[in-house]
């Protein structure tokens, strides 16, 4: 009997896994997308494998399945996946983007594959790596001879690790995007002539070609947009257009009179900026749109499906007439119908029973919720002043302030530093800051400047004998809009006290926080200067939490060495997501860093429900 049940068992994992590696067709023809042989429409789900924990990837994919799509579609950002100049990482943790294909396959999703290589998607410089910006010759988004190689570098490494799970060579991608929004790039950059901006976008589709891309191509704009952003041979989609007529029409327009027709992004939420009320958008409107697509034979994809979350230092940032800079939240919930955890949600529920009327295959049951726990309140036990840590290491030292990527340092914190022999007064004018700042007269914090809120200057006051501490945080790279051209980080023009350049013996102490800092015994800390609290904390189970922020200030929190993101007292965000997949049976770590720390602190807690919609101040 056990032999033959393990015979059986086996039988059917063989069966299983040769369907979901069944080789299939799919090619754009007679106006249609064809799929073995028949017209189907395509209904996708964004999420981006980037922003989810490894671990919860099928989870995830389940849900999107469950809530009744067909395939998904997923950017791939340059940046993380190159660590740092010419090192690669596709194997590690979330950058193991084969599993992630291949896993999509299993679930039975067809994948639509976004590569840029710019990718906006509130990501971190869009996606292009820092260091670019230390070519002086090379010029992003361009037909610049000097990115199109580095593109062409990143495209060549890129299908190296997918070229095989095309759907024509039996795995689940049937689409790949070239380029990305370049419509609305054109549109802002009319200082380009449109001749140049063509070259670099054809560019870019042949580099694709020639790295072994041999699925349609395809490119996505606003289709009022669509005069700057087709390229030939690409099938044009259409961004947030809810007129189905207007769209065929501009379809039919730069596509020889004919379809298929596709919304490649449409928005069931929006992204949210820190001290900027937390966007939503009805589920009634939702399921108005989707019906329309449904009805009209409009394939879409759901821009976001699932948002997931910018760990680290991976948000990306805004700009308006008012703002020099609107950084995102941690949290890129984007009020999708799959929440930031992986939760249904009432527009997930309705997206639901709408499919089940529409679609012509089943749709599974909705997976069980990943379980959720609460945390007693968690001591912090050690903590340690982060000016005198950062003092404790080599200085960089020049006659001016040096900006991150000068110091080769792409994110987090840098300590600018200065003794004044002779005393100084008037305004201090940091014009140049990118983008917040504390600033220190003999370790007393005078005064917070911020980009965000466009405020650069201060009243100063710098005895005889004195230190100036300037600590300076990037916000995260303005990643959409003519300004992404313009992304150093750091100070990065004089520092001026009224008039008069400060120069002349500047120390400049690096802070990168790309791993937990080593705090000693210590257990005191200055109030009002950056602090970094540690404590431990012990689990006899694991699962998903929410750690409380609305009673800190403003900093980072690292969870067993992993940095899940950004908090900061102006809101929306309140809570910071903390996968259960991390945490472990045992012991764990955490440890924050405040860099206000006007309120000295003995403990964190943690809440089973999250707050991202909170008040807002600036």
């Amino acid at each position: 009997m056990k032999k033959t049940l393990l015979s059986l068992l086996l039988l059917t994992l063989i069966i299983s896994q040769v369907f979901s590696q069944a080789k299939h067709s799919f090619k754009i023809a007679d106006g249609n997308f064809i799929y073995d042989g028949k017209p189907i429409q395509i209904h996708s789900g964004e999420m981006h494998f980037a922003r989810i924990p490894k671990a919860y990837w099928k989870q995830r994919l389940q849900m999107l399945r469950a809530m009744g799509m067909n395939a998904v579609a997923t950017y791939v950002f340059w940046n993380h996946h190159e660590v740092s100049p010419g090192v690669w990482d596709f194997k590690t943790d979330n950058r193991d983007i084969r599993e992630f294909v291949k896993t999509a396959q299993q679930e039975g999703l067809m994948v639509i594959l976004r590569p840029g290589p710019y990718a906006c998607a509130e990501w971190e410089f869009g996606g292009y790596p820092w260091w670019l910006q230390n070519d002086k010759q090379l010029v992003i988004r361009s037909k610049n001879d000097r990115f199109l190689d580095s593109c062409k570098t990143y495209i060549n490494q890129l299908m190296g690790q997918v070229k095989d799970l095309q759907i024509t060579h039996g795995g689940p991608i049937i689409m790949v995007q070239a380029e990305n929004e370049f419509g609305s790039y054109v549109a802002q950059r009319k200082d380009v002539p449109l001749a140049d901006h063509k070259i670099y976008s054809a560019a870019v589709k042949d580099l694709l070609l020639k790295a072994g891309v041999d699925v349609p191509l395809f490119t996505s704009d606003g289709d009022w947009l669509f005069e700057g952003g087709v390229i030939k041979g690409a099938l044009p989609t259409a961004n947030g257009e809810g007129d189905t007529k207007n769209l065929k029409k501009l379809i039919n327009q730069y596509n020889g009179g004919k379809g298929p027709y596709m919304v490649a992004e449409y928005y069931p939420g929006w992204l949210d900026h820190w001290g900027e009320k937390f966007e939503k958008v009805s589920e009634t409107s939702v399921i108005k749109d989707l019906e329309k697509y449904l009805k009209d034979t409009v394939s879409f994809n759901i821009y976001m499906a699932h948002g997931g979350t910018n760990f680290g230092f991976t948000n990306g940032a805004n700009y308006d007439k008012e703002h020099q800079i609107q950084p995102d939240i941690t949290s890129y919930d984007y009020d999708a119908p799959i929440s930031e955890a992986g939760w249904v949600t009432p527009k997930f529920t309705a997206i639901r029973n709408l499919m089940k009327k529409y679609a012509a295959y089943a749709i599974p049951e909705v997976p069980a919720q990943l379980p959720v726990i609460q945390i007693p309140a968690i001591k912090l036990t050690k903590t340690a002043d982060l000016l005198e840590m950062a003092k404790d290491q080599p200085a960089v030292e020049s006659d001016t302030p040096q900006t991150f990527e000068t110091l080769k340092q792409g994110h987090g914190y840098v300590l600018y530093s200065r003794k004044f022999t002779q005393p100084v007064s008037g305004t201090l004018n940091l014009e140049g800051l990118r983008d917040y700042a504390t600033i220190y007269v003999n370790g007393e914090k005078v005064a917070e400047l911020n980009r965000q809120s466009n405020k650069f200057s201060c009243p100063i006051n710098i005895p005889f004998n004195a230190r100036l501490d300037i600590l300076v945080e990037n916000l995260g790279r303005i990643n959409y809009g003519g300004e992404i051209i313009h992304n150093l980080k750091g100070i990065i023009s004089p520092v001026k006290v009224d008039d008069h350049e400060i120069t002349g013996n500047w120390q400049m102490y690096k802070l990168p926080m790309d791993k937990i800092p080593a705090l000693g015994a210590g257990v005191t800390n200055t109030a009002g200067h950056p602090a970094l609290y540690q404590g431990t904390f012990d689990l006899n189970k694991v699962g998903d939490t929410f750690l409380e922020m609305k009673n800190w200030g403003k900093g980072i929190v690292f969870v067993n060495g992993i940095n899940i993101g950004r908090y900061w007292k102006i809101g929306p965000q309140q809570t910071l997501y903390l996968p259960g997949c991390w945490l472990k049976k045992g012991t764990n770590s955490i440890v924050v860093l405040d860099q206000l720390n006007d309120i000295q602190q003995t403990e964190i807690t943690t809440v089973t429900v999250p707050v991202l919609d909170g008040p807002v101040s600036k």
